[in-house]
């Protein structure tokens, strides 16, 4: 006889558990390991020691500078990438020539990782905050442009047919039918963008400053503060897991992603 196969509600319920108990099970073999003492404690703290160090970050008021310091890097790098990715990839998609242009040189630029210009950027702009906005702008640039790129190329033919059949003008056809027809390909690589801007923040912070949450987590390191080190991945972590969420969220919301 053939195995009777679970009801959809009864797997969906099993799913939901799973859901929940993840993060506690997760802490609790963490704590468990950290304290039974498999590891040297000092160097892999227990989530109460790394819980802690956090609301010691937060009570000395810190936490609060640090983080808006690291999200004003992301917020310009960020909007600056995508911005001028978006244009350059819905440019390069449409006209042959500059594709021809500049997509052997992006070629040759994309797999730099940002980290890689972290000596340079130093030399150039010094300890300002225009050399962190340019690494930020750096990771995001490359994908965001491929992503409008791809997206212009896949746009419906019939739609670009019928618009210069009725004579529109260049400048309205990359607005009106490039744009929107390439918009769920942007949408994608803004979203992948999103957790790229938080790795090339650490290379932003790399490049001297003197307050940021990566900042934050080398200084710990420094001094041997593990459990503040920790709490700054679980924020770094945190505040991407939001980032994603939310553009996921608002996308979804306004149906920019059907």
């Amino acid at each position: 006889m053939p195995a009777r196969r679970r009801p959809l509600r009864e797997i969906m319920t099993w799913e939901r558990l799973a859901r929940i108990v993840s993060l506690p099970l997760f802490l609790g073999l963490w704590q468990w390991v950290s304290s039974a003492g498999f590891v040297n404690a000092m160097l892999f703290p227990p989530p109460t020691v790394v819980v802690t160090s956090f609301l010691d970050w937060m009570g000395s008021g810190l936490l609060w500078s640090d983080l808006g310091m690291s999200l004003s890097r992301i917020a310009v790098g960020f909007a600056s990438g995508a911005v001028v990715g978006a244009t350059v990839g819905i440019i390069t998609g449409r006209f042959r020539l500059i594709e021809g242009l500049l997509t052997p040189v992006f070629s040759l630029l994309r797999p730099i990782p940002p980290i890689a210009f972290v000596p340079l950027v130093i030399l150039w702009f010094g300890l300002s905050e225009w050399g962190k906005y340019f690494l930020v702008f750096w990771g995001v640039f490359f994908t965001v442009w491929m992503a409008a790129h791809l997206g212009v190329q896949k746009v419906n033919p019939l739609y670009i047919r019928a618009a210069q059949c009725l004579g529109t003008p260049e400048h309205k056809m990359l607005t009106q039918i490039y744009l929107p027809g390439s918009l769920p390909y942007i949408l994608v690589g803004l979203r992948t963008a999103v957790s790229i801007a938080f790795y090339a923040l650490v290379a932003a912070e790399i490049a001297g400053t003197f307050s940021g949450i990566f900042y934050r987590i080398d200084i710990s390191q420094q001094n041997l503060q593990v459990g503040h080190a920790m709490a700054g991945l679980l924020v770094l972590g945190a505040l991407s897991l939001i980032a994603d969420r939310t553009f996921n969220a608002i996308t979804k919301r306004y149906n920019w992603a059907d």
